[in-house]
């Protein structure tokens, strides 16, 4: 079983970028299993608060899961052409300590949605950097940027346009075919 960690770097319930990650989750090829990670509980990131505390819970949880996972599945909001800050913060403090050595070669995918015309464009370029800084794998063979996804999902945040669903299955399985030939 191949198993990719997705995030969302969205904490609002009816999220696009939620929903896409749902719906990458229920069209994953079969041996393939798609963990979504809560990132709501992650507090901002305090290096007094990480001294005199340690690692919040919600990250070692998020840690453990990054750890039995094959691969990393962002699905990235963009915030005024930039990645949310909420979001880089989760990275920021799973990338903490010991939970830097994760990261280390690990196949990372991004994805995003926005109401915009640009998709997600400039927010998936800024997460290039940081994942670079922190030695992940991105897996380049793949881009999916939905634009003008307001009319694609519906109030609850569920992708419903076929097209998208399509376009969606096809990077996913992308992904999960490039993480097998990497399983012994």
């Amino acid at each position: 079983m191949t198993t990719i960690l997705g995030l969302s770097g969205s904490l609002r319930r009816a999220s696009i970028n939620t929903g896409l990650l749902r719906a990458a989750r229920d069209l994953a090829p079969e041996g393939v299993r798609i963990v979504i990670g809560d990132i709501s509980a992650v507090p901002l990131y305090d290096g007094d608060e990480e001294a005199a505390h340690g690692t919040p819970p919600a990250v070692a949880a998020l840690n453990r899961q990054l750890a039995e996972a094959d691969g990393l599945l962002l699905a990235t909001p963009e915030y005024n052409n930039g990645i949310p800050g909420v979001f880089k913060n989760v990275i920021d403090w799973m990338s903490r300590g010991e939970g830097l050595a994760l990261f280390v070669n690990k196949p990372v995918a991004v994805i995003g949605a926005s109401p915009g015309g640009f998709g997600t464009t400039q927010a998936q370029t800024h997460w290039w950097p940081v994942l670079r800084t922190l030695r992940t794998r991105p897996w380049w063979d793949g881009r999916l940027m939905v634009s003008r996804a307001g009319g694609l999902f519906d109030a609850d945040g569920t992708l419903t346009d076929d097209k998208t669903r399509g376009q969606l299955a096809e990077f996913v399985a992308g992904f999960a075919a490039t993480l097998r030939k990497d399983q012994p």
